[in-house]
């Protein structure tokens, strides 16, 4: 048992043991998994959060991940969206504690600052069921992502926190206080060739994938006389 978790009330510590952080039952399609993947992955590769009014100097910290069960309290039944973004929190060193082993927003401190779910199917309430539910989290944005528009005519929704913890819809994909922005952009990614949802940093500039870099710094070395296949 980890120290934290030993420092817990036992009533508390007895629920947070039983709660089920992971029940290998996730079933999801193709293309969805690679969006998630996309969206989460990009972040790690090619993003600097902005710097925080606090403290400037410092290199902001965030995680972002996908399919990761979010608990309000610990009676509270959890929601795995499909991709999550927190600023100013830290990837637990110790992951494999059962305290930190899913997003209990107790242990970080804050909710999500971003959450989307990408629609697949007519069940997953995404406009109903979840919006409420993230806005009881009071996570500042909620996507929603339509591709195939089985919901909603529009392909792409944001929400954003107004007062009293309801949402507002932005009639952009901007979400400013995290830096970032929404768009569409028609490519190839792990050799899926369609329509993907894609970040860009705040000045709109689509934030690159790791092969993306990667064959930017292979053409520079071109440039320059130099064969990267030769490196």
């Amino acid at each position: 048992m980890s120290q934290a978790l030993a420092e817990i009330p036992y009533d508390l510590r007895d629920i947070i043991e039983n709660i089920v952080t992971e029940d290998d039952e996730q079933v999801d399609n193709l293309f969805s998994e690679k969006e998630q993947r996309l969206l989460a992955h990009n972040l790690y590769c090619s993003w600097t959060p902005p710097p925080s009014e606090e403290a400037p100097e410092e290199k902001r910290k965030f995680l972002a991940d996908s399919n990761i069960g979010i608990y309000r309290t610990p009676y509270d039944k959890p929601v795995a969206p499909d991709m999550f973004l927190t600023l100013d929190v830290e990837t637990p060193f110790d992951w494999h504690a059962r305290e930190r082993r899913s997003y209990f927003i107790w242990e970080f401190e804050k909710p999500p600052d971003v959450v989307i779910e990408i629609v697949s199917n007519t069940e997953g309430h995404e406009l109903d069921e979840k919006l409420r539910h993230y806005a009881r989290l009071d996570v500042s944005y909620y996507v929603v992502y339509d591709p195939q528009h089985l919901l909603m005519e529009d392909m792409l929704r944001v929400h954003e926190r107004g007062f009293g913890r309801r949402y507002r819809r932005r009639d952009d994909y901007n979400l400013p206080d995290v830096g970032l922005n929404l768009t569409f952009w028609e490519g190839s990614y792990e050799d899926g060739q369609g329509s993907w949802l894609r970040w860009c940093d705040s000045q709109g500039k689509m934030i690159p994938t790791g092969a993306e870099r990667a064959e930017r710094l292979a053409a520079k070395l071109r440039e320059l006389g130099v064969d990267p296949d030769k490196l």
